[in-house]
């Protein structure tokens, strides 16, 4: 194209001098000076408009005629990248000449066909493409999509795959667009080799990388295949991997692809070059007025005298830049300068600070809900127009919209309108289906089978809403449940809750029947906090009391209403509600049963989490529970409102109960106190399915009066964010199986993770 280009401007311009210098000696009036421009016209135009090629046209009527200005106006037309030809001429025209731009547009894509692909169908192929039937034949819109494909066969493991694009005219204004495709075999990453390191070890570079070797397990996960994108981010890891240990100097090389004689496996090979390893000498602060050297110095993770980190330095700046936003400087700018000195292996810094000034919050924009109401996602925004600006508010009200749990993506970005000193927020969302029928089947040594019907709707009416219907049916247990709730009831702040339910089990000397009303009511008091109260009326009937029980079982036979009343304070600061990386989460709830009906007692529960990023994508949780229940007026705490410890919500490897009381029959049931403590450590499995992994320890217990005995489990598993809501499938292993008791038991959950 582009030859084609100084071709066609070469003779355009060889027209314009032969046509210059026939006039000269031709027309008398002009022997002695350049012909004058009377007219400039522009032919060959069908679908573009006029105006837009005369916008890029320099040369006027009534200027002499310019071979520069000429050249200049066919190289603009050309950027234009509609037209395959633009050439010039030139007649005389009253005394003067007729300077002419003949143009000659690109054919329109009438389809866009696919050759040669078998792995991939067109249908997918077509939805990675930006050219679409009706688009014009641009040669660069073309190549870059051919380039899409590559990449796209190249994430799908077909690292070989090739895509040439060809055009064919069918007239003169249309053209059938085909990408014919060399897939060639699925290439798989046997190894990948460090070369050149020494400080830091093979496995911890590996560890920062998300390309991995292809295992047996890869096609589950789609992974182990070359994909270059991933591989570019992959050296920038390795790369900031090394400067975060102060080797500053450090280089990566662009990886070697190795492909075996039959194709199908690959050896990558990247190769380091270390260099020194350097300490951070001082660290300096310029340019602040707003805070004092002091205030700044306490934010600082960067300590003279340690190995220098990039990442360090990265994060104080990140620290100093959100001291300043909350305090309305937006456009605050923290520059680095680093200065290593060769001699000594050492780094000194200086942080230039421009305040800037104080910048207030202009207009706040919602797009992207096609369903939920513009008030729903505004009411989670933590500042409102006209405040002065504060940055961690902004990240705050990102957190809140995005625990939602309405939309695929979220994007929440400000625009500083430094004249007016003020900062326009605009919200962009992505929604997602929040309605969902899920049917499924399952089978626990606790419930043995079970079929589960669940209809969901997250965001009824797009108000914020959520309607929730659930069966479950099975071969020991029935349950059924209608729940109903409004975060801001009436569009007040205020949560309403209101749930009906039935159940029926069988336990192994008794069965035991429910139905039960509950409304109640929530309101965020501050930021983190939300208090709750809930008024309760159950109706429980204990029947099929086996003539072998015990007396604790059998003295609870019949029918006991329960009337009670739950308040609760609980504060979360976790990032995200799902799948939370950093923050806690703790509350306190105690219900009070007494409000008429036979059952009167008084139950407390503490919950404790508590979740620290021990890397950008690792997790370590410690959870912790406590619970005390006593009856009240001589009158004993149910059965069924004992605390049961074992299972997958508390003690992984033991069944329900079994960390508890027994009765002299061996029946479990339950205690009046409860202690239990998990330790886990998660970390990713596959980014693209949103699989994690998680190792734990899990101790604790219930009791009666002093601890008897604490238990103690431990395993693994994994986790899924699938789209029918988080599942879990976990192994514990039981480390002191009492008699009659499994060694390890397999769990599986789909609802929250905890």
């Amino acid at each position: 194209m582009k030859k084609l280009m100084d071709r066609t401007k070469t003779v355009a311009l060889a027209v314009v001098v032969a046509c210059a210098v026939f006039l000269a000696y031709s027309l008398p009036a002009l022997a002695q000076d350049v012909p004058v421009v009377n007219v400039v016209e522009i032919q060959g135009l069908q679908r573009i408009e006029e105006g837009s090629v005369r916008a890029k046209i320099t040369h006027g009527p009534g200027e002499p005629l310019s071979s520069e200005k000429v050249t200049a106006d066919i190289q603009e037309i050309y950027k234009m990248g509609y037209f395959d030809d633009v050439r010039v001429e030139v007649e005389p025209f009253e005394g003067g000449v007729r300077l002419i731009y003949i143009v000659r547009e690109k054919p329109v894509i009438m389809r866009v066909e696919f050759q040669g692909n078998k792995k991939l169908d067109d249908e997918k192929l077509k939805d990675r493409l930006t050219i679409t039937s009706g688009s014009i034949a641009d040669t660069a819109l073309i190549q870059s999509n051919a380039d899409l494909l590559t990449r796209f066969y190249s994430s799908k493991g077909f690292a070989l795959a090739e895509v040439v694009s060809v055009v064919r005219r069918v007239s003169d204004s249309q053209a059938v667009l085909t990408y014919q495709i060399s897939e060639g075999p699925k290439v798989k990453i046997k190894k990948i080799e460090i070369v050149g390191n020494k400080a830091l070890s093979k496995g911890k570079i590996k560890g920062v990388m998300k390309t991995g070797k292809w295992r047996f397990w890869s096609f589950l996960f789609k992974e182990g295949y070359y994909e270059k994108g991933s591989m570019d981010a992959d050296v920038k890891r390795i790369k900031d991997l090394y400067f975060d240990n102060g080797y500053i100097q450090a280089a990566v090389t662009e990886p070697e692809i190795e492909i075996s004689k039959d194709k199908k496996r690959m050896t990558i090979v990247i190769r380091v070059s270390e260099g020194e390893q350097f300490n951070l000498s001082s660290i300096d602060i310029t340019g602040n007025t707003v805070f004092t050297e002091a205030e700044l110095r306490e934010k600082l993770t960067s300590e003279p005298g340690t190995v220098f980190s990039k990442g360090k330095l990265e994060k104080d700046i990140v620290e100093f830049t959100d001291t300043y936003g909350e305090k309305g400087y937006a456009a605050v700018a923290v520059l680095p300068d680093i200065v290593p000195e060769e001699a000594t292996r050492q780094v000194k810094v200086t942080l230039r600070i421009n305040e800037g000034d104080i910048y207030s919050v202009g207009e706040i924009s919602i797009s992207g809900n096609h369903k939920t109401r513009d008030k729903v996602i505004r009411r989670e925004v933590r500042l409102n127009e006209g405040d002065t600006f504060d940055g961690k508010l902004l990240k705050r009200s990102y957190q809140r919209i995005t625990n939602m749990d309405f939309f695929e993506e979220v994007k929440l970005v400000p625009r500083l309108k430094h004249r007016e000193k003020e900062v326009d927020i605009d919200i962009a969302v992505k929604e997602k289906k929040t309605g969902s029928i899920s049917l499924g089947v399952g089978y626990s040594s606790q419930d043995k089978t079970v079929g589960m019907i669940e209809f969901n709707q997250a965001n009824f009416r797009g108000a914020g809403q959520n309607v929730k219907v659930k069966a479950e049916l099975g071969s020991v247990a029935n349950y059924y449940s209608l729940s109903f709730t409004d975060p801001w009831f009436l569009d007040r702040p205020v949560a309403f809750s209101t749930s009906l339910y039935n159940t029926e089990r069988e336990y192994a000397d008794y069965s035991r029947k429910s139905l039960g009303f509950s409304v109640g009511l929530g309101k965020e008091f501050k930021e983190y906090w939300r208090a709750n109260i809930t008024y309760s009326l159950e109706e429980a009937d204990i029947t099929e009391v086996d003539a072998t029980a015990s007396a604790v079982i059998r003295e609870q036979e019949g029918k006991r209403l329960t009337s009670s009343i739950s308040p609760s304070v609980s504060r979360d600061t976790m990032d995200n509600f799902i799948d939370p990386h950093t923050g806690s989460r703790n509350s306190a709830s105690l219900v009070y049963a007494g409000l008429g009906g036979e059952n009167m007692f008084l139950k407390f529960k503490i919950n404790s989490d508590w979740f620290f990023p021990v890397s950008e994508r690792t997790t370590l949780v410690f959870r912790g529970q406590y619970g005390h229940a006593t009856g009240l007026q001589d009158r004993k705490v149910p059965l069924y409102e004992m605390f049961y410890v074992g299972g997958i919500n508390s003690i992984r490897g033991l069944g329900f109960g079994e960390a508890g009381p027994r009765d002299d029959t061996g029946e479990v049931i339950g205690g009046l106190n409860m202690l239990v403590f998990n330790t886990e450590y998660i970390f990713p499995l596959s980014d693209s399915l949103r699989l994690k992994g998680v190792v734990f320890f899990d101790t604790g217990a219930a009791y009666d009066g002093k601890i008897d005995k604490m238990r103690y489990s431990t395993g693994g598993g994994v986790r899924w964010l699938s789209p029918m809501g988080p599942i879990r499938l976990e192994w514990g292993r039981n480390l002191d199986p009492l008699p009659g008791e499994s060694k390890s038991r397999w769990e599986f959950a789909i609802g929250a993770f905890f």
